[in-house]
């Protein structure tokens, strides 16, 4: 479920479902979304389910999601694409440390029950480490 908000819009609910794409490249798989009023969202939002804060800021080609809370620090940019050949072409851009598509661990339902150890462990395998905060963010591994 998503709480979609914009400045100076009304939120948007979605109950989306994402199945990656396993061909190679960065390819996006399928997405479906199905729209909530409110009143659906927040009997939904009452059922037992892992909650995973984050804020995206939109780069196109790009959504590029800062989270909060215990993954406060990871940064995760998301290309997404109207054609295979488009997504193909995708050449990594210099702010992109690594790249996770293919690394299940990096998707929504993984992370959003990751603790900051796993986290951690996940993230030293590319060499990157998560110190505290944004600012502290060290792709060295040092």
């Amino acid at each position: 479920m998503r709480k979609q908000s914009d400045d100076g819009a009304p939120d948007v609910f979605k109950l989306t479902q994402k199945i990656p794409g396993r061909a190679g490249g960065s390819q996006q798989g399928l997405i479906t979304s199905m729209y909530l009023t409110n009143d659906e969202f927040s009997l939904l939002a009452q059922l037992p389910a892992a909650d995973l804060i984050k804020t995206r800021y939109s780069v196109p080609p790009f959504g590029i999601d800062v989270f909060e809370g215990g993954l406060e620090g990871l940064i995760l940019a998301e290309a997404e694409f109207d054609s295979a050949a488009a997504a193909d072409s995708l050449t990594s851009p210099s702010f992109a440390l690594h790249e996770v598509t293919a690394d299940d661990r990096f998707t929504g339902g993984q992370l959003s029950h990751a603790s900051r150890r796993q986290l951690d462990t996940w993230l030293m395998e590319y060499g990157i480490r998560l110190r505290g905060g944004l600012k502290d963010l060290d792709a060295t591994g040092d």
